[in-house]
C-alpha cells in the first residue's frame, strides 16, 4: 500500500482549502454557489474520512501515527464541519464577500485538527495546534456589523498566545527530563520519573495549552465573549469540532504517564471539579444563549476530564463516547440559534418565547439537545455522564462522582429555563412562524435521532470507543 494513502483525509481538506482559496480570488461573490461547493465538499469529506477509517501506520519520520484512535476522531472531525457547513443555508452573519474566506478558514482549521490528532511528535503537535488556533483567530472578527467581534477576537488571541508559550515551556521541561520528543520514546520513559517536580510541571504546563482549547478552568475566560462576539456559524463550530480535537489530544498527552502520578490525578480532579462548579454556576444568571452555551461548555470540559483522569480503557472510551454525544447535542442547539436568529443577530433566551408554535420541530429539538447536555435519559447525554461517572467509580473516585452529580442537578436549573422560554412563555408581540426548510427539518430530524437511539442503544458506538481507547493502553 502506498503511503500517501494514510494522509488521505488531510489531503483531501488541502485540496478543499485550495478550490475555497480560489473562490476566494474570484472578484464576484456568490453566496449560494459557495455555500453548495462547500456542502458538496465537506459531504465528500465524511466519507473520505470513513474510507480510511481501518488504515494504519506511520508517516513523516515516525512523527505522524495512523491508527483506530486517531480516524476515529478524524470522522467526527469531519461530521462537525460538515454539519456546521449545514448551518450556513443563511450566513447573514459574514459579509458575502467574505464567505468564500469563511469556509476557507473552517476547512485549514478542520485539517489542523485532523493533524493535531495523527501526531505523535510534541513539536508537530505544536504546529498543527497553532495552525488550528490561527484559523479560529480570523474567523472570530469575521462577523459583520457588531464591534464586539474584534473585542472578542483580540481576547481569543491573547489568551491563545499566552496559552501556548505556556505549553512551549512544559514541553521544554519534558524534552529536559526524557531527552526525546517522540510519544512512543515518551510513554516508556516517562512513567518512570513521572515523580519528580520537572516532570509533573512539564507535563501540566503542557496540557493547559489543550485545557485553553477545551475551556477548562483556569483557561475558560475566553469562551463567554468569543461565543458571542463571534458569528453564530463560527461558535457553533468552536463548540463542537474544536472541543472534539481538545479531548483527543488531552487523552493522548494524559496516556503518557501511565497512570502513575498521584499528584497528575490531583491536578485533573481539581481542574474538573472547578470546571464543572463554575460554569454550572454562572450559566445561572445568563440571558444570551450563546454566553449559556459558553459556561455549559465549561462545565461539560469538567464532565470529559472525570473519564479522561481514570487513565483506564473504560475512562479513555467513556471520554471518547461522550466527546461525540456533545458534538451532536451541542450542533442541534446551534441548529435552534442560527435558524431563530436567522439575520445573524445575538438570540437572548427570552426571544425563544413561543417558539413551539413558531416552529414545533425547533422547539422539539432545542428540548432534547438541553436534555441531553443535562443528562436526562434516554438521550445519548445520559448515557455518556453514567459512562464517565461509572469509570470513575472503578478507579474509586466516589467524592468526585457525586461533586459530578451534584453538579448535573444544578445544571437543570438553567437548562430548564430554555426549555420553558420555548413551550411556556409567551413573546411580547405576535410572531411570524419561522419557515423552516425541508434540509433544516431533516438535518434536525436526523440529530434527534441520533441522540435518542445512540442513548438508548449506546453498545455499537461504545464498541468503535473501546477499540479506539485500547491504542492508548
Amino acid at each position: 500500500m502506498m503511503k500517501w494513502i494514510l494522509f488521505l483525509p488531510e489531503l483531501y481538506c488541502l485540496l478543499m482549502a485550495a478550490v475555497f482559496f480560489g473562490l476566494a480570488m474570484i472578484g464576484r461573490p456568490n453566496p449560494r454557489r459557495d455555500y453548495f461547493a462547500a456542502l458538496f465538499l465537506t459531504g465528500v469529506s465524511i466519507v473520505v474520512c470513513l474510507a480510511c477509517v481501518r488504515l494504519e501506520g506511520t508517516l513523516f519520520f515516525e512523527a505522524y501515527r495512523v491508527d483506530l484512535f486517531s480516524q476515529v476522531f478524524k470522522v467526527m472531525l469531519g461530521m462537525g464541519l460538515f454539519l456546521v457547513v449545514c448551518l450556513c443555508t443563511e450566513l447573514n452573519g459574514i459579509e458575502e464577500r467574505h464567505h468564500p474566506e469563511f469556509y476557507l478558514f473552517l476547512t485549514t482549521c478542520t485539517l489542523a485538527m485532523m493533524m493535531l490528532v495523527s501526531s505523535v511528535e510534541l513539536l508537530t503537535i505544536y504546529v498543527a495546534l497553532e495552525l488550528s488556533s490561527y484559523s479560529l483567530y480570523i474567523l472570530v472578527p469575521l462577523r459583520r456589523g457588531h464591534g464586539i467581534d474584534v473585542e472578542a477576537g483580540v481576547k481569543y488571541l491573547m489568551v491563545g498566545a499566552s496559552a501556548s508559550a505556556v505549553m512551549l515551556f512544559g514541553l521544554s521541561y519534558i524534552f529536559g527530563v526524557t531527552h526525546t520528543t517522540y510519544i512512543v520514546e515518551l510513554i516508556r520513559v516517562l512513567p518512570g520519573v513521572i515523580t519528580t517536580p520537572a516532570a509533573i510541571v512539564g507535563l501540566v504546563l503542557t496540557l493547559s495549552g489543550f485545557f485553553f482549547k477545551l475551556a477548562v478552568f483556569p483557561f475558560h475566560f475566553w469562551a463567554p465573549d468569543v461565543y458571542q462576539g463571534a458569528a453564530n456559524q463560527v461558535t457553533a463550530y468552536i463548540a463542537t469540532a474544536s472541543k472534539v480535537a481538545a479531548v483527543a489530544i488531552i487523552m493522548r498527552m494524559v496516556a503518557l504517564s501511565g497512570g502513575g502520578s498521584t499528584y497528575l490525578v490531583h491536578v485533573l480532579v481539581t481542574l474538573s471539579i472547578a470546571s464543572m462548579t463554575l460554569g454550572n454556576l454562572v450559566a445561572i444568571v445568563q440571558k444570551d444563549m450563546k454566553r449559556l452555551l459558553a459556561y455549559s461548555s465549561i462545565s461539560h470540559a469538567g464532565y470529559v476530564l472525570i473519564g479522561i483522569l481514570s487513565m483506564s480503557q473504560t475512562g479513555y472510551a467513556s471520554a471518547i463516547f461522550y466527546a461525540l454525544a456533545y458534538l451532536v447535542m451541542n450542533l442541534c442547539c446551534f441548529l435552534v440559534v442560527v435558524k431563530v436568529a436567522y439575520d445573524g443577530s445575538d438570540l437572548k433566551i427570552a426571544q425563544l418565547a413561543g417558539l413551539h408554535r413558531r416552529s414545533p420541530m425547533l422547539a422539539m429539538a432545542l428540548m432534547l439537545a438541553v436534555f441531553g447536555l443535562a443528562g436526562i435519559p434516554p438521550t445519548i447525554g445520559f448515557t455518556g455522564k453514567f459512562l464517565v461517572f461509572a469509570a470513575a467509580m472503578e478507579k474509586g473516585y466516589v467524592t468526585l462522582v457525586i461533586i459530578a452529580m451534584i453538579n448535573a442537578t444544578i445544571s437543570l436549573y438553567y437548562y430548564i429555563l430554555v426549555v420553558k422560554a420555548a413551550y411556556l412563555l409567551e413573546p411580547d408581540e405576535e410572531m411570524d412562524r419561522l419557515a423552516v426548510s425541508m434540509p433544516t427539518k431533516l438535518l434536525a430530524g436526523a440529530l434527534v435521532t441520533v441522540m435518542v437511539v445512540f442513548g438508548i442503544f449506546p453498545h455499537h458506538l461504545l464498541e468503535v470507543a473501546r477499540a479506539a481507547a485500547r491504542i492508548l493502553m
